[in-house]
């Protein structure tokens, strides 16, 4: 017989499902991080202890997070599995089976800024390259890993790109991002010609190995899946970083140094390297805040240095007090 605690975890967990602004990664997210909670209240109570909601309490909160802590967990996953928890308590709360104690102890976490891994362009170079382009999964992999770092998207959203989300005419790319928000990003002419390359020498060949494939010409072209498994199917996530560990080990790269969201990291750093603005920036990558994009200064110090140096006024000694000249020259 399922507990009321439970029966409100399924009812939370089925609310964020048909939630618009969670994605399938989030909602499974939610569902492993409130599954470990309630093994946690299951372990301090036992069988009936936790049956009922009104038995969470502050401590229970507090005592889960400090769990979390003590078995090793970073900054980052606390932070986002007390978010979960913050939100299927007021979720309990509404439903009058809890007083608010217990939804005030669940303030929410600050993570601990870590400084994002990247490549240097040297060794996003090498691996492309090492990617041999003669057959149509080559061809797939190259357009894969050139939109990635040409225009820094998430996994999830390159895995659920369709034919008609690139314009090539103008060279963006219709991106859906996090809570069904939309925007469009720049595909620079490598990435372009990658795709070509694919959608016209490769993608038809793995869309023939289909089964399906007379059902999927019923569908709008444009809205075919854009990156295909060798079966015609629409490539997963799991897939597309299959792709990226199998070039790294071919192109002399640690995988254990990069992930999919290295090259979407990269793909920043380099773009501020290069004179990019941080709003614009931002806008590509799809934050809700600037403050999310902000950490992307802080992994190229010496570059900010030298951008000082070289555009301030009071920069050096001799621009200040110490060049007679450069004062003369405001006073005229």
């Amino acid at each position: 017989m399922r507990s009321v605690l439970e029966k409100r975890q399924e009812e939370f967990l089925a609310e964020v499902g048909v939630s618009k602004t969670q994605s399938p990664s989030t909602q499974n997210a939610y569902a492993n991080d409130l599954g470990q909670f309630m093994a946690f209240l299951s372990g301090k109570y036992g069988g009936e202890g936790s049956a009922l909601p009104d038995r969470i309490s502050a401590n229970d909160v507090r005592g889960f997070i400090q769990h979390l802590a003590k078995s090793g967990y970073k900054s980052s996953s606390i932070a986002r599995k007390t978010s979960c928890i913050r939100n299927f308590v007021r979720f309990v709360e509404r439903r009058s089976d809890l007083t608010p104690e217990a939804s005030k102890a669940v303030a929410p976490r600050r993570s601990r800024q870590e400084l994002p891994k990247v490549l240097s362009e040297g060794e996003v170079e090498t691996l492309i390259r090492a990617i041999e382009v003669e057959t149509p999964i080559g061809k797939r992999d190259r357009a894969i890993l050139e939109v990635l770092y040409g225009s820094g998207l998430r996994i999830g959203e390159l895995q659920r790109l369709n034919v008609g989300d690139i314009d090539y005419s103008l060279g963006f790319v219709h991106v859906l991002g996090k809570g069904g928000k939309e925007r469009f990003v720049p595909v620079g002419s490598v990435a372009l010609e990658a795709l070509g390359d694919y959608l016209e020498n490769g993608r038809p060949c793995l869309e023939g190995g289909s089964r399906s494939v007379a059902a999927s010409r019923l569908t709008t072209s444009l809205r075919r899946p854009l990156f295909l498994n060798r079966f015609g199917k629409r490539l997963s996530v799991r897939s597309m970083r299959r792709v990226l560990k199998k070039h790294l080990l071919e192109a002399g790269i640690d995988p254990s140094r990069c992930s999919p969201h290295t090259l979407r990291h990269s793909f920043a750093t380099h773009l501020l390297k290069g004179g990019a603005d941080l709003r614009s920036v931002q806008d590509m990558l799809g934050h809700a805040s600037i403050r999310t994009t902000q950490i992307y200064t802080h992994v190229m110090p010496e570059h900010l240095r030298e951008v000082y140096r070289s555009h301030h006024p009071r920069a050096s000694l001799g621009g200040a007090k110490g060049d007679p000249g450069g004062a003369k020259g405001e006073a005229d």
